[in-house]
Parts: C-alpha cells; sequence; structure tokens
C-alpha cells in the first residue's frame, strides 16, 4: 500500500517547469558596453522581469560593434542554447556606418523569418535615424521597425532610448543619464529604458505557447 501510495503521489505531482528563454539579439546597446556586468540592459531587464513575477531566463547575445546583418549571421547559434522568445534590437551601427536602409530592412526581414520558422514572439526594438542623414534617408529607416512589427505581428518598441532622449539635454546631463561617448546609457539611463521595455517584454511573453 505504501508503495502505491508514493506511486499515485508521482503521478499526481506535476513535471517540473523549467524557465521560459528569452534571447535578447543586440548590439552594444543589449551588450551592456561601458558598465558593470550588473548593471547593465539584460542584468537590470532580469531584475525588472523578476520582481514583476516573470519566471524567465534572460540571455545575452548582445555584441558589441554589430549590425543587422552581424545578427542575421549569428542568429542560428544565438538560438542553439535554446528559446521560447526573441528580442530583436538591431540596427544603431547601421545608421552609424551609414548603411542603405534597405539592406538594414532585408536583414531585419530574414531574422523575423527566421523567428517566424522557429515559431518563437518576437519583440522588435527600434531606433530613429539622425537627422543628419537627410530626409529621404531618416523617413525610409524609421518606416522599417513599424513595417516590419505590422508584417509579421511583432511586439514592437519604437524608440529603445526613447525614455532618455525625450527629456530635456539639461535634465539628461544633469542626471548623468548618458555616457561620456553620448551614444550609451549610464546604469541610471538604462533603469529608465527598462521602465518601458520592461511591460513590452511582459507582453511578448504572454505570446509564449503553453508548454
Amino acid at each position: 500500500m505504501r508503495n502505491l501510495a508514493a506511486v499515485t503521489f508521482l503521478l499526481a505531482t506535476p513535471a517540473f517547469a523549467a524557465s521560459l528563454q528569452l534571447v535578447a539579439l543586440g548590439d552594444s546597446l543589449t551588450a551592456g558596453y561601458g558598465l558593470p556586468p550588473q548593471e547593465g540592459l539584460v542584468p537590470q531587464l532580469q531584475a525588472w522581469l523578476a520582481a514583476a513575477g516573470a519566471d524567465v531566463v534572460v540571455l545575452n547575445a548582445g555584441v558589441s560593434g554589430d549590425t543587422t546583418a552581424g545578427g542575421l549571421a549569428r542568429l542560428d547559434w544565438s538560438l542553439a542554447g535554446g528559446a521560447d522568445a526573441l528580442m530583436v534590437a538591431l540596427g544603431g551601427n547601421d545608421l552609424l556606418r551609414g548603411l542603405p536602409p534597405a539592406q538594414s530592412r532585408a536583414n531585419l526581414d530574414a531574422i523575423l523569418t527566421d523567428a517566424g520558422k522557429r515559431g518563437l514572439p518576437v519583440l522588435l526594438v527600434g531606433l530613429p535615424a539622425p537627422s543628419n542623414y537627410g530626409p529621404e534617408f531618416k523617413t525610409e529607416f524609421d518606416a522599417i521597425f513599424p513595417d516590419l512589427a505590422a508584417a509579421y505581428g511583432t511586439v514592437m518598441l519604437p524608440n529603445l532610448l526613447a525614455p532618455i532622449m525625450d527629456l530635456p539635454l539639461q535634465t539628461r546631463s544633469a542626471r548623468a543619464l548618458m555616457q561620456a561617448d553620448g551614444l550609451h546609457p549610464s546604469a541610471e539611463g538604462v533603469k529608465l529604458v527598462i521602465a518601458e521595455l520592461g511591460p513590452k517584454v511582459l507582453e511578448l511573453l504572454a505570446r509564449v505557447p503553453p508548454r
């Protein structure tokens, strides 16, 4: 009878459910360039999600200097360890290099196509082009993210750095929200970014199919 009771207990006990895995595919903004290990975007996002009660592990697939082409080239091995969802935050280095927007669009399109074949829900994170490239370039580049998000039905955050860039320059400076290079947020700046990114990630995780 004791053995039967033990078997009954084991059958009634739900199988252990591992945490969801979110792969954050990006560049130096994702990698946490210039910041202590625990103050980068991924560690701060992980902490925010844990505080929100999300059972997820965020895997840092950010590589400093990476372009959309680089992200596409390493997509397979970035997902090789397993993934339940994908966050794509690429394009900043395409802008810095002045690469043709059509090229950036094609690379991101290919990433989203691959993710779709794998059944992965995606959060597409954008950045707007600066005005110094001219209005035609800016219009073409800025349209990439909403167009692809609509075409693939992804969750989208239009501008990763909006919580910082929407503030007056004096406020950004006084609060030291950017690093000295003016391109990467400080640890305090990342906190602002996560406050808007976090809810979008929760929206993404809600799309992960039940196991």
